[in-house]
């Protein structure tokens, strides 16, 4: 593995609990339509850096971005979501070949699909952790 590791969702928040910094790597429109994760009870704000842009576009500048927003001390944990927990892998890879110590989210946000194509069977949302859904 290339990066810190895989944690549940309910392991991404103990992390965050502990100071660790949610990277939110959907695109605009993901956050806007979809929802957001609430981190108010954490130390830390989420960053928003999109990993690719609609259609599958790869963000050139993510690096430079993450870089940008995130602290200038890289020993700060990372915790990468996406909507199933694919491109946060794929973000992982990046920011720790950069220096940061990252680590994935499993399930991602939204999670895996149920027979009927509907994303209610796991993820961050589905598991009961906060949202800016008013749900939880």
């Amino acid at each position: 593995m290339s990066y810190a590791g895989d944690l549940t969702p309910q392991e991404a928040w103990e992390k965050l609990e502990q100071g660790a910094i949610l990277v939110d790597v959907r695109t605009e429109g993901e956050w806007a339509h979809i929802g957001i994760p609430d981190t108010k009870a954490t130390d830390n704000d989420p960053l928003f850096i999109q990993w690719t842009f609609p259609g599958g576009i790869p963000n050139p500048d993510f690096i430079n971005d993450l870089s940008q927003q995130a602290p200038e001390d890289r020993s700060t944990e990372l915790v990468f979501l996406c909507r199933s927990g694919q491109r946060s892998i794929a973000a992982a890879i990046a920011a720790t070949r950069a220096g940061f110590t990252s680590y994935n989210v499993l399930e991602g946000f939204e999670g895996e699909p149920d027979r009927y194509g509907e994303r209610t069977v796991n993820g961050w949302k589905n598991r009961g952790l906060p949202t800016n859904l008013g749900k939880n």
